[in-house]
């Protein structure tokens, strides 16, 4: 077969993250470090972080961007939701609102965890669909796994061995174990759910469908 004269690498998809914590920032930049991604991997930590503000910025990267995700600590809009005044709007209205515009763009993807990222970090080592509602209630169980575990910087990134170093060995145990937790729904907030799988299942696809164009070239030499 002839030889293709010329092979382009597959242009880098951009990848987006809205966060509201540093705790998701610090455990992203560790990823996007230590798997060297073929992607735009780009977290980005609002100034301001009520949802309104978290919402606009979403919608001035989803125009320059593949996908965009928003990663949602849900404790924090319940806890604001029960100390809403009566007759005033909750967070959870707000967010439902938000929600729905969100789903009418496939280049969005919300990633809900409730109550927060840990509840991630502690599918790792256990299966368990407990509702915590706060992490201060999650802090108990995940310290028999990670002991030293602090929401600190210096705890992410510590330089014998950061949190993702520590985490990625159970990385397949705590995609499955959050897949079968199911989905967040809104007619059902309160329920335990973490969707960070979510990234890594289409990270995995990408980087997959990136090698296989590198192959079907190779195939052609």
């Amino acid at each position: 077969m002839k030889k293709t004269k010329n092979f382009e690498e597959p242009k880098k998809l951009a990848f987006t993250f809205v966060l509201e914590g540093k705790c998701e920032y610090w455990y992203l930049e560790l990823l996007r470090k230590h798997e060297m991604l073929n992607i735009n991997f780009a977290p980005k930590l609002p100034q301001k972080k009520n949802l309104q503000d978290q919402y606009k910025k979403i919608e001035t990267l989803v125009e320059e961007s593949e996908k965009v995700f928003w990663i949602i600590d849900f404790d924090t809009i319940l806890k604001e939701t029960r100390e809403t005044k009566k007759g005033d709007k909750t967070r959870l209205q707000e967010f439902k609102e938000l929600y729905d515009r969100c789903k009418v763009n496939e280049k969005i993807i919300i990633i809900v965890n409730n109550p927060c990222l840990e509840y991630w970090f502690l599918q790792h080592f256990e299966r368990t669909a407990k509702c915590f509602g706060t992490y201060k209630q999650l802090e108990k169980p995940l310290k028999k796994h990670l002991p030293d575990y602090e929401k600190t910087e210096k705890y992410y990134n510590n330089s014998r061995q950061n949190i993702y170093q520590k985490l990625k060995p159970y990385l397949s145990i705590a995609k499955a174990n959050a897949e079968k937790l199911g989905e967040f729904n809104l007619d059902n907030a309160q329920k335990a759910v973490t969707e960070m799988y979510k990234i890594f299942n289409l990270l995995e696809c990408c980087e997959q469908a990136r090698n296989s164009v590198i192959d079907k070239f190779e195939d052609l030499e």
